[in-house]
């Protein structure tokens, strides 16, 4: 009974769920939310999805790197000289 039941889970039509977000940049935006807050709670989901990131999403690995440099040059930047 219990691989009937997951044999349904996986024939679940997913298609919709992926058209809704990428029509809907607010229900991305939450469903990222939702899933940065899950893996948050898990230690190893983080490096999991760290390595993910960095091997599999080149751009956003890249973004996130550009973000990163930004915030620390600022921060190193005395406040006489104007780096805020």
């Amino acid at each position: 009974m219990k691989t009937e039941e997951l044999k349904k889970q996986k024939s679940i039509d997913l298609e919709p769920f992926y058209e809704a977000l990428e029509d809907d940049p607010k229900l991305l935006e939450e469903a990222l939310e939702i899933l940065l807050e899950m893996v948050n709670f898990e230690p190893s989901s983080i490096k999991k999805l760290a390595l993910f990131i960095k091997e599999d999403s080149r751009n956003l690995y890249n973004e996130i790197v550009e973000l990163y440099k930004s915030t620390q040059d600022k921060s190193n930047t005395p406040s006489c000289c104007g780096g805020h």
